[in-house]
């Protein structure tokens, strides 16, 4: 029997968890469930793209309600949309809440413990859109759709269909479509009053602040209220003399749009009202009205036309997001849109720093309060050189402007975008730029991009220079500031990739940071220097090709030294042994791969080795370290976060550096980063539906399926909407087409299924064509292309 089948069969027996091999799962109540299928709904296409109807009663299915760790267990679930100035959390009970990180990361209105922005309705009977108030024993219909949320109820024949839709582009306000009907069989006309109902929440998220002094501080906020020809406009009051770091009081507006009428007015609650517009109208049967309103931040833009707004907005959409098909994964014909909808809702324009950032999210942005690593954004940046290649621009002019004048990249940014290393100083930061910058020209040819002045961080005080100058001293730093540890290895520092390597390495931590030696940094930078002196080389900087190159042999050679007899060493501390020599640390295994440290030979057996431990029985993807310590999972303590999880940054270095030596491992790899995987594994499990956090929980877990938690802080507080979970199956679908840039400038294509976005399209058989803002040269199956501006077809 081969190896892939015994790790197939392994699969289907361990603890009934790979539910798309066993065929059905049994939920907790004992009840089977088909496979793929989600408790809480189903996939449906709306407006051309994948939405996701929600049609659960999650008061009455026990298997709803889940724990936060950190907070009361609760039955809402949730999840983030957005454009690139705001973004919407929409839940399953109606209510939303909007997030804006223009000036500093805060809720303008918070989900504490519910949302707002909802529809009532009085018709005889008060009921609306949140679901405590809907119309009968019929749960509402709510669907999330890439930008927009909709909930959908009747009562007695009079139907009510509510849409929050994030215009395209940078408004940061919400538009509201308030969709009335009244049944054509209904007896006689109907005499109601809407209310569009907003409650003021602030909160203003400063970093590790308690939850209960977030609270305390905005209930220092105040608001003054004027009524408007539109509507209403609620002005924040600060204190005198009180920092809430995130710019100026905000000036929200509530406004009726088109030909809606209503009265507008404020609920007396104190500090923080509610707006409120009221409509009365009158329905006779087969009839249907509209109504229209905006909320958020007030904005010069006029709205005259808003169906013109909402239509224009889903058909730029439509056009906007990539599609992908493949016969290895039929799935990526949903998730493809799907995951680069909710990356880009993540975007944010930035006030502060200018240009845009694409924010780790989840816990560490909604809950903790800061945009860090400063890797996160540009890794979440690099499937955009696809798709929105001036997005991918901004991301990375924005994260380099963090930087110091001597070019060392600050941990993260707090809640008021100041630089900050929390606790963590870790030594991989610098690559990512190099390599976003490398694929960005690659794959654009907009080599002009790096000569145009960039500043940096105000706070840094330091005069703009081009965008080259800022990645020559990031490079610089790199060499300089990180330099080398033991056995010549780019230096550990406090952390690499793994914020807690220096914990789990078991070596003296202070040794660890002055001395230790990452072989996963090595070998990142081995690939990631080449393919940055290929950027170099067309730039015309022979020093630093020269050096690069130099660079990156010397630590692919070093890598290569790290080979143990089955696969490669983690890390080096001196006076002991090396760290990862009995277990396999996976981060490090497919960056030396892809940096060439292993012959055919050694790459085969190292594959095997993680096929039949890290990947056996695994349904959402390979463990990030195996094999597991007997004694640490019969005492619950294996299988979460860096101890055993399931992390989608390393997954997609794996799905890559296996799709040069076994397409079908890589693929199927691919497929349990799915959402679709974790819906067949775990239907019970809200989180993994239509978004993740950056880790998941491993079978050994005592929570499988779902994700990381520590007593100070957990992802499992906010488990959806960390972009990982949606720029990793981006990029990794993409290298499994063979697309990716290398160490001559040029960008390599394959083949084996179709990629289509606007500036990119890439067919089953191999040819495509790319959208050229400059002179780029493409390595494909049927040789050699170059071009220029304008479209190149191969």
């Amino acid at each position: 029997m081969s190896m892939r089948r015994r790790t197939v069969l392994k699969a289907m027996v361990v603890g009934g968890t790979m539910a798309g091999a066993i065929g059905r799962v049994t939920t907790a109540g004992g009840a089977p469930v088909d496979t793929g299928t989600s408790r809480y709904g189903r996939w449906v296409r709306r407006h051309g793209l994948p939405a996701f109807s929600y049609e659960a009663d999650q008061e009455a299915l026990p298997e709803a309600e889940w724990d936060p760790v950190l907070a009361p267990r609760t039955r809402r679930h949730w999840t983030m949309l957005g454009n690139r100035a705001i973004q919407l959390q929409a839940a399953n009970d109606g209510t939303v809440a909007l997030f804006d990180e223009s000036a500093g990361l805060r809720w303008l209105v918070a989900a504490d413990p519910v949302g707002t922005g909802v529809s009532v309705l009085d018709d005889g009977i008060v009921w609306g859109s949140a679901f405590a108030q809907r119309a009968g024993e019929t749960p509402s219909r709510r669907t999330f759709g890439p930008t927009w949320f909709e909930v959908r109820d009747v009562r007695d024949g009079l139907e009510l269909e509510r849409t929050i839709l994030c215009p395209e582009g940078e408004s940061p306000w919400v538009l509201v479509r308030v969709r009335l009907a009244l049944a054509g069989n209904a007896r006689g006309s109907r005499t109601l009053r809407h209310v569009e109902r907003w409650q003021l929440a602030p909160r203003f998220l400063n970093l590790f602040e308690p939850v209960a002094q977030r609270r305390t501080r905005a209930a220092q906020i105040a608001y003054d209220v004027q009524t408007t020809a539109r509507g209403l406009l609620a002005v924040e009051r600060f204190p005198a003399a009180a920092d809430f770091t995130s710019g100026a009081p905000a000036r929200l507006v509530l406004e009726r749009l088109g030909r809606t009428e209503g009265s507008a007015r404020q609920d007396g609650a104190v500090p923080h009202p509610a707006l409120e517009i009221e409509t009365s109208l009158v329905l006779r049967p087969g009839e249907r009205r509209e109504l229209w309103f905006r909320f958020g931040r007030e904005d010069a833009t006029p709205v005259d036309d808003p169906r013109r707004v909402f239509d224009r907005s889903l058909r730029a959409l439509a056009s906007r997001l990539p599609q992908g098909t493949s016969p290895d994964a039929p799935i990526a014909e949903r998730e493809i849109p799907w995951h680069a909808a909710l990356l880009t809702g993540g975007l944010s324009l930035d006030r502060v720093v200018g240009g845009h950032t694409l924010d780790q999210a989840s816990t560490y942005s909604f809950v903790m309060g800061f945009n860090g690593a400063a890797r996160d954004p540009l890794q979440h940046a690099l499937p955009l050189v696809y798709t929105e290649p001036a997005m991918a621009l901004s991301v990375l002019r924005n994260t380099c402007a963090w930087a110091s004048v001597d070019g060392n990249l600050p941990y993260a940014l707090d809640g008021a975008k100041r630089p900050t290393n929390i606790i963590f100083r870790p030594s991989d930061q610098n690559l990512w730029a190099l390599w976003l910058a490398a694929e960005y020209a690659a794959a654009t040819g907009d080599l002009a991009a790096f000569d145009a002045p960039l500043p940096y961080h105000p706070s840094r005080g330091a005069a703009a220079v081009p965008l080259r100058e800022h990645l020559r001293r990031q490079h610089r730093f790199f060499t300089d500031g990180v330099g080398r540890g033991e056995r010549g290895h780019v230096r550990i520092l406090n952390a690499d990739w793994n914020d807690l390597a220096i914990g789990d390495s078991g070596v003296e931590p202070a040794v660890m940071i002055e001395r230790g030696g990452s072989v996963l940094n090595s070998a990142m930078a081995s690939w990631v220097l080449g393919v940055f002196a290929g950027l170099a080389e067309r730039l015309g900087e022979t020093a630093l090709v020269t050096e690069a190159r130099a660079q990156s042999e010397e630590l692919r050679q070093l890598v290569a030294a790290a080979w143990n007899g089955r696969w490669f060493h983690r890390a080096y501390a001196p006076g002991v042994a090396p760290v990862g020599d009995d277990d396999c640390w996976l981060e490090v295994q497919p960056w030396a791969l892809l940096c060439g440290a292993a012959d055919a030979t050694q790459a085969r057996a190292l594959l095997d080795v993680i096929d039949a431990g890290h990947r056996a029985g695994s349904p959402l993807g390979a463990r990030v370290r195996w094999p597991a310590p007997p004694d640490a999972v019969a005492a619950g303590a294996w299988g979460d976060a860096t101890s055993g999880g399931i992390w989608y940054s390393i997954n997609m270095t794996l799905v890559w550096a296996a799709s040069r030596i076994d397409r079908a491992l890589a693929w199927d790899e691919w497929r349990r980063m799915t959402l679709q995987s974790h819906t067949e594994a775990y239907p019970d499990i809200w989180e993994g539906t239509l978004s993740g956090p950056d880790a998941w929980n491993a079978t050994e877990s005592t929570r499988p399926g779902r994700t990381w938690a520590t007593t100070a802080f957990a992802m499992q507080a906010f488990p959806v909407s960390n972009l990982h979970s949606h720029a990793q199956p981006l990029l990794a679908y993409l290298r499994l087409l063979g697309v990716e840039p290398t160490t001559r400038g040029t960008l390599a294509v394959g083949s084996g299924g179709r990629f289509r976005s606007p500036v990119f399209r890439l067919e089953r058989e191999g040819h495509g064509r790319l959208r050229a803002q400059g002179p780029v040269m493409l390595e494909t199956a049927r040789g050699t292309v170059t071009g220029d501006a304008g479209i190149v077809r191969w």
